[in-house]
């Protein structure tokens, strides 16, 4: 699944900074204690992730900042919390204006190279990536690590916050070279600052594992996740967004490692958490939604997983507009599910129309567009078009490869589409190192009990009988039976 932009957590982080740049020394005027206080209570409040108490307290500091000095530092400060809390809610058309507003109030209060300024860029910046507008983002994000560093030092949590924004931007951009130091940078920053056990580690910990669970690392995804629940639930309890961030990136790795069961009680757990805190109609929200109905979707329970595709792909579209890139996995996902049931009319338009999107948003070899080509390709290989599929699956195999490596599951779905359909065309000298290519890579990526790879045996042992390979075949089939055989909280 594509990462979505998860801002709640950062958001805590960006408004405990603005109340630490009220003492900041700068050419404002003096601020009185209730704006401080009110800033304070403001950090308070999202710590525990009561977002109306801290919207509240927000809207009174800025009342008392224009009292005080309706052009000023602190006007600008309070805007800024506003706009980043707005981004953390998913209300993405508010937050835009309070947070320009904020930062042209402080480039000309304190200088465009104050931590201040950097602390309302990196706002408008992780509003940028949350709309899909990405080079914009980029040039924000750049930018306020850029004054940080220059201003704080390499060392400060304020920059592992930047660096936490720019490697999350970096990874849905499919750019993990780019990503996993910047995300690492900031995991040991933010470790040396506030120790291990802090609960602010808990954001750069699910940070770094969601690349690893992107880039097929699973050992140390969920080392990542797990520890970062743990230090979630012991510094802010079972019921925080952070903590459910980390459920959701710990239930998404079960289900890719054949853990359905297991999966579907920690994306539950997600949901739950994330309905509570945000709201049914919240972006992150959405992103549990779609998990789930993933690990439906894997079971074969498809009159489960539509629905809660379709709620998915609603919620993104009304938040995020009609040409959002994470408008593209839902989209993809209901192809797929309308293409095994028959309804290619259906499945056609939602899977060009996904691809469009991706194509547009990420460019023409990001590493999500494969699922999309390989939900195509299959689609005219159902109707008969094998010639046009073949195109798709080489491509969809090209750009995952190139991005992810020759052994991640991935690159092994592609390569049992490309070889599925030399097979049907009885080009069986062509399909089977593909096949044999396949079933390496599922299992050393995912074991040897995992229901791809039995899919993978399945497929092969069917070549081997048509090639009249008889008894190569059952004992094929027979190890596939053996690994489906296994209670599903056998699969490793």
């Amino acid at each position: 699944m594509p990462p979505t932009w998860k801002s709640s957590s950062w958001c805590r982080w960006l408004i405990a900074g603005l109340v630490c740049a009220a003492v900041w020394p700068a050419p404002a005027v003096a601020q009185g204690p209730s704006w401080e206080a009110l800033m304070t209570a403001a950090a308070l409040a999202l710590q525990e992730a009561r977002f109306s108490e801290a919207e509240r307290s927000l809207q009174a500091a800025l009342r008392e900042a224009e009292r005080l000095a309706p052009d000023g530092r602190e006007a600008g400060l309070s805007l800024a919390g506003l706009a980043a809390l707005s981004v953390a809610l998913g209300r993405y058309a508010e937050a835009a204006p309070l947070g320009q507003r904020g930062l042209d109030l402080l480039e000309r209060a304190v200088g465009p190279e104050h931590p201040d300024v950097a602390a309302a860029l990196q706002t408008l910046g992780s509003l940028s990536h949350a709309l899909g507008r990405g080079a914009e983002a980029e040039a924000r994000l750049r930018r306020a690590l850029a004054i940080r560093e220059k201003a704080l030092g390499p060392e400060r949590p304020e920059v592992a916050e930047s660096l936490n924004a720019l490697g999350g931007f970096f990874r849905a951009q499919g750019r993990y070279a780019e990503a996993e130091p910047a995300l690492s940078r900031a995991l040991g920053i933010t470790e040396k600052a506030l120790g291990p056990d802090h609960a602010d580690i808990a954001r750069s910990l699910n940070a770094l594992a969601a690349m690893y669970l992107d880039q097929g690392k699973y050992a140390d995804a969920e080392r990542l996740f797990q520890r970062a629940l743990a230090v979630t639930e012991t510094a802010r309890g079972r019921q925080h967004p952070e903590g459910a961030r980390s459920l959701a990136g710990l239930a998404s790795l079960d289900d890719t490692q054949g853990r359905y069961a297991k999966g579907q009680a920690l994306a539950e757990r997600a949901l739950a958490i994330r309905e509570r805190a945000l709201g049914r109609e919240h972006p992150e929200v959405a992103e549990s939604v779609h998990g789930l109905a993933e690990i439906y979707g894997h079971q074969g329970k498809q009159a489960e997983a539509e629905p809660l595709f379709r709620r998915a792909l609603a919620i993104r579209e009304k938040g995020l507009g009609a040409d959002h890139p994470d408008l593209a996995a839902p989209l993809t996902h209901l192809a797929a599910l309308s293409g095994a049931q028959g309804r290619h009319a259906e499945a056609e338009p939602l899977a060009r129309r996904a691809l469009l999107i991706s194509e547009k948003a990420l460019g023409a070899e990001h590493p999500y567009l494969a699922e999309t080509l390989m939900v195509l390709g299959s689609l005219s290989l159902r109707q008969g078009r094998p010639a046009e599929a073949e195109p798709l699956f080489r491509r969809a195999l090209a750009i995952s490869e190139k991005a992810l490596g020759s052994e991640h599951p991935q690159v092994a779905r592609s390569v049992a589409h490309l070889a599925a359909l030399y097979r049907a065309q009885g080009k069986f000298a062509e399909a089977e190192p593909l096949y044999q290519w396949a079933v390496a890579v599922r299992e050393k990526a995912l074991g040897p009990n995992h229901p791809d790879l039995a899919e993978s045996l399945e497929a092969y042992a069917l070549l081997l009988r048509q090639t009249q390979r008889e008894a190569e075949g059952a004992q094929l089939e027979a190890r596939a039976r053996a690994i489906r055989a296994r209670p599903p909280r056998e699969n490793p």
